[in-house]
């Protein structure tokens, strides 16, 4: 029998025993991440989201999917497609809603909306370049925006630090009324971003892969600037920007470019996560000082206001 690459029937196989691991796997904690330093991580994160992208038989993915989504406790109301018709874990993971269920928050003077389903973890200026993932470990501006030139320009402004946990919604939205003005992606490690990796793991956003997207605010957000970071982590190869940024360009593995000021609006699509992980934002622009968060901690979904001008 040949192993690699599978038969149709043995990748079947492959699927089932991916699922059974997924739906089976206890919780991560600090000796975990210690067995992590040895494992593979970008080579198992292939493995993984190879798996996750294999057509599962019909019949199967009421026990598969269903399976998973109780054992995570994802929202199967709230999808778009009945559990069925998803052909993939990859598929079910970056689902779409139905339509109007995440309303945007009216764009008041100064508005930043969540980009995300997710829970604030971390919020607070940007202070000497430097901002803070969790009890108290610092991380460098300049090294999360690895390939923007003038990074330090969100000197004094806030940052803010949204989780994804596998039971939410994967698609990630613009935050801001204004126009985008680059995009690129970062090559890097891929470190787990739950709360014992946050919790013990230095510098761990500017270590991980990760996708950037920077706007300039107009209309309601005129004199802010906000950047997205899509923070990459084990068995989330996929920080994935969407199309219309990239205007029809390939990110560079680890580089960035310049768009020419495509203007977006909140609650346009940014892009996909391929399994949980984080968003970093970061506030600044002419007018940072002005905008002050309304929200520091706490579950949010898309489009609620994190944010605005006081």
């Amino acid at each position: 029998m040949t192993f690699w690459p599978p038969s149709p029937k043995l990748a079947a196989l492959y699927a089932v025993m991916f699922f059974l691991l997924l739906v089976l796997a206890p919780g991560r904690g600090p000796l975990s991440l210690r067995w992590l330093r040895l494992y593979p991580k970008k080579i198992g994160s292939a493995v993984v989201g190879w798996a996750a992208d294999r057509t599962l038989p019909r019949s199967m993915r009421p026990m598969l999917l269903g399976g998973f989504a109780q054992r995570y406790g994802v929202n199967l109301e709230e999808a778009e497609l009945p559990l069925e018709q998803y052909p993939s874990l990859q598929a079910l993971f970056t689902r779409r809603l139905k339509p109007g269920l995440r309303p945007q928050d009216d764009a008041i003077p100064g508005f930043i909306n969540s980009p995300v389903d997710g829970r604030i973890i971390a919020c607070g200026r940007i202070v000497e370049g430097v901002a803070i993932q969790a009890k108290g470990l610092p991380y460098r501006i300049t090294e999360l925006l690895k390939h923007d030139p003038d990074a330090k320009r969100f000197e004094g402004g806030y940052f803010m630090t949204l989780y994804l946990a596998p039971k939410d919604y994967h698609r990630i939205h613009v935050p801001i009324e204004g126009h985008v003005t680059s995009v690129g992606h970062v090559e890097g490690e891929l470190w787990p971003v739950n709360e014992a990796s946050t919790a013990n793991v230095a510098q761990l956003y500017e270590r991980n892969r990760r996708a950037t997207w920077v706007a300039t605010g107009t209309g309601a957000d005129e004199g802010l600037e906000v950047a997205a970071i899509l923070v990459g982590a084990t068995h989330v190869g996929g920080v994935l920007i969407d199309e219309r940024w990239k205007q029809g360009l390939e990110l560079p593995k680890d580089g960035a470019f310049a768009v020419p000021d495509l203007p977006c609006a909140s609650g346009d699509d940014l892009g996909t996560f391929a399994f949980g992980s984080t968003v970093v934002l970061l506030i600044g622009g002419p007018k940072r000082d002005a905008w002050k968060p309304r929200r520091v901690e706490g579950d949010v979904k898309v489009g609620r206001r994190l944010g605005a001008f006081e």
